[in-house]
């Protein structure tokens, strides 16, 4: 069904789209189908299916940009939304901070993202009974009183087609699965969970690949130990962060500072700017000499693969940050273009959440590459620090700087062995200084593939998956705190 109404769109848009002497004019027809199913404290709740479809056109000619979106995949729709493209493009010239030619890429090829047990192979009922036995697992004790087990699928097919006979067709699965328990006893309360960040593309494999069921059994043992367990200490010391917090750490002091249209001042009315500014690449000392970022879309099966973005520019992997040194932006063709430096790399970084909105500059797959040390080996390093795991809480001020994070669990770390466990514990710091104070990178036996669907960003707002991957890591003299 869907590749006939795909077929239709294209011979639609070849006898209606504009000749290239008029410009560069794009098409990009997106569907999304998504299934949820939820059980909670045991009873399965309605489950949730939706199957979203539609296109924008954009147009970049005499020096203005302007975009088109319609529901409507009919002859008339397309040559409307073009014809909304070119006029906003016209009206916008004069204003517009593209006053150049761009160079748009024309890509041509298919892409389908892993999944060995695909969704729709399995019965609706071996889901839900996979669903009873994390249910099972999570409700450990009579403290437990609240708890919930989850699998969220969701189809994305992306058409991109192109004026200059471009054409890229991408398919891919997406899996997050998320597991909760709440612990209560009297006036104490603690929550121990997955916070949807063990999310990847791909089939069913996902839960084992995640140990799902593993996990379940873990999450209500610890949130039951936690209503019993001391607040977290307060004072400087060294600490390490479990991959499941180390994906938030990334996400907001080195994704979001890093997004080209953000230094630019796209997000300043919105969602703040940015510490960093254009003339730091190349020469600002990021973090310690053990960090190494990579920007890499094209990892198979991580949350955000993908062959190229939503400008048609190919997907490659790019170092951002090399040995603490701040090398390059995540900036899309046209950040790239407008701020026309020599020298200045950027990445397939132009992603839209859907077909209603245009591509913005946005994280992918933002990792940290694994580093030397056995987990051992980093917390053996530490003579007083706190182990941290799962996010709780995230506050960061409007240019990505000073941030205060908090954690689900955390656990001592008293001369080089891990001691008792700790509840709500917190960390604060300065991107800016906090990077530098990198003193161990996890090895392989440390590294795990995660992510998140939900990073907000745009006006009018756009909600997208990120992925990241990353070592456990350990930072020195951090300010650490206890305290819900």
């Amino acid at each position: 069904m869907f590749e006939r109404h795909l077929e239709r769109v294209e011979r639609h848009f070849e006898r209606t789209c504009p000749d290239p002497s008029a410009g560069f004019f794009s098409l990009r027809v997106v569907r999304e189908q998504s299934e949820r199913l939820r059980l909670r404290q045991g009873v399965l709740l309605p489950v949730e299916r939706s199957d979203d479809f539609g296109l924008m056109a954009t147009a970049y000619a005499g020096g203005g940009v302007g975009y088109g979106a319609t529901s409507d995949l009919s002859e008339q729709g397309v040559a409307g939304a073009l014809e909304t493209a070119r006029t906003w493009a016209e009206r916008t010239a004069d204003v517009s901070v593209l006053q150049d030619p761009l160079d748009m890429p024309h890509p041509r090829g298919e892409h389908r993202g892993p999944a060995v047990e695909p969704w729709e192979q399995t019965p609706l009922s071996a889901k839900v009974d996979r669903l009873v036995r994390a249910s099972e697992r999570l409700k450990r004790s009579s403290v437990i009183v609240d708890w919930e087990a989850e699998l969220w699928f969701t189809r994305t097919q992306t058409l991109y087609l192109t004026n200059g006979g471009g054409r890229a067709l991408q398919t891919a699965d997406l899996l997050v699965p998320n597991l909760q328990a709440i612990a209560n006893r009297g006036p104490e309360t603690q929550v121990r969970s997955t916070r949807y960040g063990i999310a990847r593309q791909g089939g069913l494999e996902v839960l084992d690949a995640v140990r799902f069921d593993e996990l379940a059994a873990e999450i209500g043992e610890e949130a039951t130990a936690l209503l019993s367990a001391p607040d977290c200490p307060t004072g400087v010391m060294d600490l390490v962060l479990a991959p499941d917090q180390m994906i938030l750490q990334i996400h907001e002091s080195i994704g979001h500072p890093l997004e080209l249209d953000r230094i630019l001042g796209d997000e300043r009315n919105f969602a703040g700017t940015s510490f960093v500014t254009e003339d730091m690449f190349g020469t600002y000392r990021y973090g310690s000499e053990l960090l190494n970022v990579t920007f890499d879309p094209s990892i198979g099966g991580q949350f955000a693969s993908y062959e190229w973005d939503d400008d048609g520019v190919r997907a490659e992997k790019t170092v951002l940050i090399d040995r603490g040194m701040l090398v390059a932006p995540l900036g899309s063709v046209v950040s790239q273009h407008r701020v026309g430096r020599a020298g200045m790399r950027g990445v397939a970084s132009a992603r839209a959440t859907s077909w209603n909105r245009p591509p913005i500059d946005r994280m992918a797959n933002l990792n940290v590459e694994p580093g030397a040390s056995t987990f051992d080996e980093l917390i053996g390093g530490v003579e007083r620090g706190i182990f941290m795991r799962t996010n709780r809480s995230w506050s960061i001020d409007d240019s990505r700087n000073k941030f205060q994070f908090g954690c689900e669990v955390g656990q001592r770390i008293e001369n080089g062995k891990l001691a008792g466990i700790v509840k709500n514990p917190n960390y604060r710091g300065i991107s800016a200084t906090f990077w530098r104070s990198l003193t161990g990178v996890g090895d392989r036996s440390t590294f795990e593939v995660l992510g998140t669907p939900f990073c907000g960003k745009g006006e009018p707002n756009q909600v997208i998956r990120v992925g990241h991957a990353t070592p456990a890591c350990r930072f020195q003299g951090v300010d650490v705190f206890g305290g819900a």
